[in-house]
């Protein structure tokens, strides 16, 4: 989890800027990953399995589970911000759009442009949201939300992402090559970001979270 020192940007309009545009980014870089057909991160396995087996498309069970994780809010005691909601009405329909507007590569090398992109947009996207500084995405909710109950992060992720990854491969979701390399590749790319769009004055000490 992101262990920061945050200044948030004073306009609050350039702050709803990085959110949204973040949300969207965020939203098109699963659609990449989802194309290029290589293989997801935890999270998005599992969505698209529930697709597979409802018919429902993957944007809606991205924001269908992201509005069922925060009911475990609740028990958990924590406080959903402008951007937890968003996310939930955001993510899932960018990417639903952009898998409409982009169809699915048919050759390798473009496979791999797509899942490479989609990486970095989900870096990129990381960094924008998380300083625009309006609340946590359900899922890194929910990993703060066991480490108050007693449960490190890196062991609460762990559980939770490990148990998601094998619920999602079981229900048809795509696992390969590409869960690797984004396992690999996506803390740098966001500390990376993070430094790049921190407003001025903000320092990052380790990799940032997804807003997921």
């Amino acid at each position: 989890m992101t262990e920061l020192s945050l200044s948030r940007p004073r306009s609050l309009t350039f702050r709803l800027v990085r959110l949204y545009v973040g949300l969207a980014l965020y939203g098109g870089g699963i659609a990449l990953l989802v194309e290029s057909g290589l293989g997801l991160d935890p999270w998005e396995v599992f969505h698209q399995g529930l697709s597979i087996r409802t018919g429902w498309s993957i944007g809606m069970c991205i924001n269908l589970v992201g509005a069922l994780v925060l009911l475990l809010w609740i028990p958990l005691r924590q406080r959903p911000g402008l951007g937890t909601i968003s996310n939930v009405l955001v993510v899932g329909t960018s990417a639903d759009v952009v898998m409409w507007l982009v169809p699915a590569p048919g050759v390798w090398p473009v496979q791999w442009t797509f899942l490479l992109s989609g990486i970095v947009a989900i870096a990129a996207a990381s960094g924008l949201y998380i300083h625009a500084g309006f609340g946590p995405g359900p899922r890194d909710g929910l990993m703060t939300g066991l480490h108050r109950m007693g449960l490190s992060i890196r062991l609460a992720r762990t559980i939770v992402e490990l148990t998601v990854l094998a619920a999602g491969w079981l229900l048809g979701g795509t696992v390969g090559i590409g869960t690797v390399v984004f396992a690999l590749a996506i803390g740098p790319l966001t500390q990376v970001f993070m430094k790049l769009w921190a407003p001025a004055g903000v320092t990052t000490r380790s990799p940032g979270t997804q807003p997921s």
